[in-house]
């Protein structure tokens, strides 16, 4: 597609995002209910002539389009998936429908209230997506046909570079057309010429193939290390011709930790990370979080009070056992549990190590000599867990997440790759949880730790808590 035509597309996308953000604005304060009566459309008309400032709409159709493009709804969206867009689509316009409350906070304006907050917010949103789909599924039969295309240089030829490749033609609706690669003479590129893509220049021809040719972008997929200065004369030729870069993130050839794209004091730097990403979800996650232990906290408050006079009752030493775990990329914290041990458990440790029943550093027993009567029926209630729902309110803990483990625990790790569980913050339930806990082999347990990780969707914390509640119910594999 033609800049100019690309340019006008841009243009009355960000024209029709407006017209349908006013449009929604005046349908939802026409079904507005006020004592359970419709508006009529002459009341309508006369109480918005009543109640807006023209100036003041004015203002909030601006920052609406400010939030949309703040969101990235107007830059090049061609790679992204449909679920990251909706995603983007909710995000944004769950901000701009705050700023509108903001509004009329400030304005006091009777007009905005809870229904016509509802009404607005689910019919602008539903109409964005439905708009960004069906222009997605205009454009996709668009590039089907051979137009709106971005021509694309990789420059390497290593496996990366094929698997890139292969994926771009493997999705023709993207509108992506690989021209060809650049690269030197090397050990390998007898067997790349396998693949079947060619070679149309080396990096010696590669300007003036650039000069030459239509190249909307160029893919780097050099080795760093050993290519750093041949890729950074590639930046820099393409940089004067005005030609689009993208490097893969997969330089350096990492198996698990996903790239993200940031800013460091004007510096543009890449994030490999291998925990939970930043973004929408994480926020949800943490709402949900506070929420629900808070709510917990209420409910049980009853069960906390019985449950610390039984202790206090039954057994001397203090209500609450209080021990060192480690969280989030291992920083300490003390983690509140009901004491079900005689006080002087934790000094007894080393003298029954020779009966510990699982494998690994862990260290439990089935029918350990240190629980006291009323611990038993604690533990196998999980009530002796309900105290960290205090964790999980400060922040220090989830809801759903790897079980924080003892300092003494993780000494005993012999795998770097069990140490990645501690790259997002640990949870009161988990898989390992919900799969047996102590009938688990250690080794086991650090697997589904890392299947959780690498699997995490808040589908899966919904999932994982729902089937907290029988296994707790049954006392599986309680310890």
């Amino acid at each position: 597609m033609g800049n100019i035509r690309r340019q006008f597309l841009l243009k009355s996308l960000k024209l029709f995002d407006v017209v349908l953000m006013v449009g929604c604005f005046l349908l939802a304060v026409f079904f507005d209910r006020h004592g359970n009566t419709v508006l009529s459309f002459e009341q309508f008309l006369s109480l918005r002539i009543r109640l807006l400032n023209f100036v003041l709409f004015s203002l909030l159709v601006w920052t609406w389009h400010a939030t949309f493009s703040a969101f990235g709804l107007y830059s090049s969206r061609r790679l992204l998936r449909r679920k990251a867009d909706v995603f983007d689509i909710v995000k944004a316009g769950t901000v701009g429908t705050l700023l509108i409350v903001a509004a009329g906070a400030i304005f006091r304006l009777q007009l905005i209230n809870r229904p016509f907050l509802f009404l607005f917010w689910v019919s602008v949103i539903a109409g964005t997506i439905l708009s960004r789909m069906l222009l997605r599924s205009v454009l996709t039969q668009i590039r089907l046909r051979g137009r709106n295309l971005r021509f694309v240089l990789i420059v390497g030829t290593n496996a990366r570079a094929v698997d890139f490749a292969n994926r771009i033609a493997a999705k023709p609706e993207l509108g992506y057309r690989v021209l060809g690669f650049a690269d030197q003479e090397w050990n390998g590129l007898e067997n790349f010429r396998k693949s079947g893509f060619p070679v149309v220049c080396d990096f010696d021809n590669l300007t003036p193939y650039l000069r030459n040719t239509v190249v909307d972008e160029v893919v780097i997929a050099l080795p760093m290390r050993s290519l750093h200065n041949h890729a950074a004369q590639i930046v820099e030729v393409c940089e004067n011709q005005g030609i689009a870069m993208r490097v893969l993130s997969s330089i350096f050839d990492l198996k698990r930790a996903r790239a993200s794209d940031d800013e460091l004091e004007g510096v543009s730097i890449m994030t490999h990370h291998t925990g939970f990403t930043d973004g929408w979800p994480i926020v949800v996650k943490r709402a949900i979080d506070i929420a629900v232990s808070l709510t917990l906290l209420i409910l049980c408050g009853p069960i906390l009070v019985v449950t610390a006079l039984a202790i206090k009752l039954t057994s001397q030493g203090p209500i609450f056992f209080v021990q060192k775990r480690l969280g989030i990329n291992k920083r300490p914290f003390n983690i509140y549990k009901f004491r079900t041990m005689v006080a002087t458990a934790e000094q007894q440790v080393r003298e029954l190590e020779h009966l510990n029943e699982v494998s690994g550093p862990v260290f439990k027993i089935k029918n350990d000599p240190r629980i006291t009567p009323i611990g038993k029926l604690l533990r196998k209630a999980s009530i002796d867990e309900l105290p960290q729902l205090f964790n999980v309110l400060e922040g220090k803990m989830s809801l759903v997440g790897p079980r924080p483990l003892p300092i003494r625990d993780y000494e005993g790790f012999n795998e770097d790759w069990q140490r990645r569980r501690f790259s997002v913050r640990p949870g009161i339930t988990c898989l390992w949880q919900v799969n047996g806990r102590s009938s688990i082999p250690f080794e086991q347990w650090m697997q589904l730790d890392l299947q959780y990780i690498d699997g995490w969707s808040l589908w899966l914390d919904f999932e994982i808590l729902a089937r907290t509640i029988p296994a707790v119910l049954k006392g599986s594999g309680a310890a």
